[in-house]
């Protein structure tokens, strides 16, 4: 172990010495700060998803590589440092969505954004449709564009730019409607899209019970930070979905409280209770049955 502790204490008289004939107070604390903010920006920006399990990995392999440095580890090192040449590239694959997104943040955020008012009056509107289609047993799929913009996400659909109100959320859904099959997308408070076709999901462990408007929700939450709400014919239940999870059996006001949890923030995950009441952790299957839910993280309000 005598070999182990002189390498750290070489390492460190190296590391000591370097600071002191190389260090600037101002230069130093501006380059800090700068990484600083760039470290909270990504964490900020991966939160909720599933980048933060891939972002461990590679802060392990990093701790790796400056372990194999101090030690010597010359077979480790070789292999780390010809992994970390390609680290930009692997980077952009591995994140490709969250960087899309970020950079729509940035894009976005020099528009102005639907007032608090505008918003609520939004959400009374949507939550009265679903309650309405849902006593129907009519099915519904409506998308909420938050930051990541989804016409790139979409196909098809027509186009209507129309105000958002109950009346003509029912009527684009009604079996009547030429537009009943598809979605409906909402962009910047107004209805911007109807009978549009959304990504279905490629996940093969969805249970039995879930249908292809659960399918085409979880796909468009997947690949964007939209928040979907689902009304299905065949049970009459509300469902929302965020970040590929759905929540279901919500009623007007659960449905209103979730939805603003989500739109009032930045979340890009559920929140953990509806109400005064917990979310549980089952999933509830088209036919009413409960079913277990742990990879995809359905879940049943109340």
């Amino acid at each position: 172990m005598e070999w182990l502790w002189e390498r750290v204490q070489t390492f460190w008289a190296e590391s000591v010495e370097y600071l002191e004939l190389n260090f600037d107070p101002w230069r130093d604390t501006v380059d800090i700060v700068i990484v600083a903010f760039a470290i909270y920006w990504l964490l900020l920006l991966i939160r909720g998803t599933r980048a933060v399990q891939i972002l461990v990995g590679l802060v392990a392999l990093v701790g790796v590589l400056v372990a194999s440095e101090v030690f010597q580890l010359v077979t480790v090192r070789l292999v780390l440092e010809n992994f970390m040449s390609s680290f930009v590239l692997i980077i952009i694959v591995l994140f490709q969505n969250d960087i899309r997104r970020a950079l729509a943040r940035v894009g976005r955020g020099f528009f102005p954004s639907v007032s608090a008012e505008q918003e609520s009056q939004i959400l009374g509107e949507v939550v009265q449709a679903a309650q309405l289609l849902a006593q129907k047993r009519v099915g519904a799929l409506v998308v909420l564009e938050r930051e990541t913009g989804l016409d790139d996400q979409i196909e098809a659909g027509t186009r209507l730019d129309s105000e958002v109100s109950r009346d003509l959320l029912v009527s684009l859904f009604m079996p009547h409607s030429p537009l009943h099959d598809g979605a409906v997308v909402i962009q910047q408070g107004r209805i911007a899209y109807a009978g549009s076709i959304l990504p279905l999901t490629l996940k093969a462990d969805l249970p039995d019970g879930v249908g292809t408007r659960h399918r085409a929700a979880v796909g468009i939450t997947e690949e964007t930070d939209a928040v979907v709400v689902v009304v299905s014919e065949e049970t009459a239940t509300i469902s929302v979905v965020l970040g590929g999870e759905i929540i279901r059996d919500l009623d007007g006001p659960k449905l209103r409280n979730v939805l603003s949890q989500i739109l009032n923030s930045d979340r890009r995950e559920l929140p953990t209770a509806v109400g005064e009441e917990a979310v549980g952790e089952e999933a509830v299957g088209e036919d009413g049955g409960k079913e277990s839910s742990e990879p995809l993280g359905i879940r049943s309000a109340g």
